[in-house]
Parts: C-alpha cells; sequence; structure tokens
C-alpha cells in the first residue's frame, strides 16, 4: 500500500485527529504508515499457543476427555492442525504503545495500551481416511490507541485459513493450504484495505513431553484499493513441554516481516514463554494459558518503534472432541 493510501481519515475521525494534531502536521499525518498499529499482524494472526492432536488419534483423544486424563489431552492438544474442534479466545495487550510518531503528533508518547482479541474457530473436516482438512479463521476485535487518549475499536482483517493434512504415522504432521486476509475491518484505519492470499505451512514434531514445530505463511495482495502492494511473512515457531496433571510450558512467538516497509526495517520478533494448563469444567475440557513476550525487534514508523515494548497473551480455549460411537 502507499503510504497515502495507508493513511485515510474519514467523517468523525478526521475531526478527531484535527483536533489533536497541529495544522502542520496533519498533511505528513495522511501518508503516515499505519500498518504496525492496524491490528499488528503479529497479534491479529496469532495463532492458538495450544493443543495438539494428531489426525489418526481422534479415538484415543476422545478416550482420554472421558476419563479426565488432563495431562495426556494436554499432549495431543497442541497441534495447530489439530484433527480437534476448538473455539480459542485470545487476549493481547500491549502497554506503553505510542499511537502516533512525533512529526504526526509531538505530544505522542509511549502511555495507551493496544488491546486485541482473536476469536479463532477451528473445525476439522475428515474427508477420508488418508486426509483431513482443518478450516482455521481469525477475526480479531481490536481497540486501537488513537490521539489525545481515546481508542478505535472495532473489527479488524479477518484471516480465514485451510489446511490439508494427511494421515501420516510416527511423530511427525504436516498440513499446507491457502491463507487470507480479507479487507473487514469496520474503521478504515484498521484495515490493510487490501486483498491479500498465499501459500501457508505446519510442521509438528510429538517426541515424549515435547510438542514442538512452526507455522508459516506469506501473503500478497491481489485486489483492493490502489496502492503500494502488500507482501508480508508470518513465522511461528512454537515450542511445549508438558508436565503432569494438564500443566505444560509453552513458547509461540510470532514473527512477522513486512517486506514493503521503507526503510527495510519491518521485522517485529518477540522473544518469551508461559504457562498453561488442559482441565474440565464439569464435562467441558479447556485449554487456558499465559505468557509474556518482549520485542526484541520491531518494525519502524518514519525512524519511532511505537509498539510497547512487552506483549502479555492469555488465551481460553474450549475443546469440543467427538464422542465414542456406542
Amino acid at each position: 500500500m502507499s503510504k497515502r493510501a495507508e493513511f485515510s481519515l474519514v467523517g468523525v475521525m478526521a475531526l478527531l485527529a484535527s483536533a489533536a494534531v497541529p495544522v502542520g502536521a496533519q498533511e505528513h499525518e495522511r501518508s503516515f504508515d499505519w500498518t504496525p498499529l492496524r491490528a499488528p499482524q503479529h497479534l491479529a494472526q496469532a495463532q492458538p499457543s495450544s493443543p495438539a492432536l494428531e489426525p489418526d488419534s481422534q479415538q484415543e483423544l476422545q478416550i482420554e476427555a472421558s476419563e479426565g486424563k488432563a495431562a495426556a489431552l494436554a499432549k495431543e492438544a497442541q497441534n495447530p492442525i489439530a484433527n480437534l474442534t476448538s473455539l480459542p479466545i485470545q487476549w493481547n495487550a500491549t502497554p506503553g504503545t505510542q499511537w502516533a510518531p512525533t512529526s504526526v503528533d509531538p505530544s505522542a508518547s509511549h502511555n495507551q495500551t493496544l488491546h486485541v482479541v482473536n476469536v479463532q474457530p477451528v473445525v476439522p473436516f475428515k474427508v477420508s481416511k488418508d486426509l483431513t482438512i482443518v478450516s482455521r479463521t481469525i477475526a480479531p476485535f481490536v481497540s486501537q490507541p488513537w490521539s489525545s487518549g481515546s481508542a478505535l475499536n472495532g473489527l479488524g482483517d479477518i484471516n480465514p485459513s485451510l489446511f490439508f493434512v494427511p494421515t501420516l504415522k510416527g511423530d511427525v504432521t504436516v498440513g499446507v493450504g491457502p491463507t487470507m486476509i480479507l479487507p473487514t475491518a469496520t474503521d478504515r484505519e484498521r484495515s490493510s484495505k487490501r486483498w491479500s492470499a498465499g501459500p501457508t505451512g505446519v510442521l509438528v514434531v510429538t517426541k515424549g513431553p515435547w510438542v514442538l514445530g512452526g507455522l508459516a505463511n506469506n501473503v500478497w495482495s491481489f485486489a483492493g484499493e490502489k496502492g503500494q502492494p502488500v507482501s508480508q511473512m508470518l513465522i511461528q515457531p512454537f515450542l511445549n513441554y508438558n508436565l503432569p496433571k494438564g500443566w505444560y510450558l509453552t513458547s509461540s512467538p510470532i514473527i512477522t516481516a513486512n517486506w514493503n516497509n521503507p526503510t527495510g526495517r519491518g521485522w517485529t520478533v518477540p522473544i518469551g514463554a508461559g504457562v498453561g494448563r488442559v482441565f474440565k469444567l464439569g464435562q467441558q475440557p479447556i485449554n487456558a494459558s499465559l505468557s509474556a513476550y518482549w520485542h526484541a525487534q520491531q518494525a519502524e514508523i518514519d525512524g519511532e518503534q511505537l509498539l510497547g515494548d512487552v506483549t502479555i497473551r492469555a488465551q481460553v480455549q474450549f475443546l469440543f472432541p467427538k464422542r465414542p460411537r456406542s
């Protein structure tokens, strides 16, 4: 997207910004690249830090869930292409975020918090004994810092993905397929305003108490408003170590790169870890986790890093294993 297309104030938001920004800065503001604050990709596309299930182990999962064997369920639940219907709800908070560079608003400072709540339904479809298709959709609800301490609240761009998962024997699970980013945001300031698509893939290895692997994708724009094309990459390595009674240690940083960043400084690289547990609330299996990630490297806008230094991620994932047939 071109810088002019990247930032466009409309309606009430234009009045709000003009009231907070000096007249001399308003022309520059219209060319301000909002990409890192538009539900940052490392948040809005954050995959569930959790649960793994090999495509050929559904029956085992059903038995373990019914018997309340939380430790075994946690290990089988830690795969982002699980043959398991689930509903993750993930909250990300980045305090100390600056709404705009000082070239736009000289009074701007790192004194606000970016919130992104991702609703991420996962639905598998067993095509045959040799193939499962897993549908994953990420719908981000964003509270984005804005001028005068206010915030823009609403839906961001939706990210659907499909993974084709062959049934493999052994410790390795793989899935590949397409992913898209749809310009569905309720405010233009939170949207890429472009239709984008590209390939995505996952590799998972399960060995003893360890579940590790990685997810990667790259999308390019192909339609939408005119401007600089979108080209951005996401890589998410994940590492889980399972403990007794359903507890586990986890690390799943989301690394992103905006290949069209005009300064070449489009990388965001977080480092961190957390803890989680799979348990039952009544008859409902739930996976809950809490983690923190320090941004070792951030994308820049006009030479400034606007995101806060740390993102806190909390997730509750409702698991829906199929009941065994009688």
